[in-house]
């Protein structure tokens, strides 16, 4: 069964991504939600999500560290990262391919966009 986690600290922004996505539960998705960096790196560990919605800014440990521990660090492959912020300059953006993000996505996101990624990410 294909997992996705769904990781900010905002837990409206969790509801709604969970929203957005719950649809592919029908198709065999299971959503896994964290609520901070930490949380997010001990679930990719324990569970290996083939797909991650990872916020950048938040408690703990931020995305970027989250993503270079799985990407650079641990070296977990077949996991897909996408980069959720706020953070649209092009530094945030150069930093996100830096620390190895598969796609970076500036908030506030297009819903229909975000189903039609996960759905092709996950090849539904």
């Amino acid at each position: 069964m294909p997992k996705i986690l769904i990781v900010d600290d905002e837990p409206f922004i969790r509801l709604l991504l969970e929203q957005v996505l719950e649809e592919l539960e029908d198709e065999g998705v299971e959503l896994i939600t964290a609520d901070n960096g930490e949380t997010a790196l001990d679930i990719i560990r324990s569970e290996t999500p083939e797909l991650v919605f990872l916020d950048v800014m938040m408690p703990k440990m931020n995305g970027f560290d989250v993503c270079n521990k799985v990407k650079n660090e641990l070296g977990i492959s077949g996991v897909y990262i996408v980069l959720l912020t706020a953070k649209g300059q092009e530094f945030d953006k150069q930093k996100g391919a830096d620390v190895g993000a598969d796609i970076y996505m500036t908030k506030p996101f297009n819903p229909d966009e975000v189903l039609e990624k996960a759905r092709s990410i996950l090849g539904l």
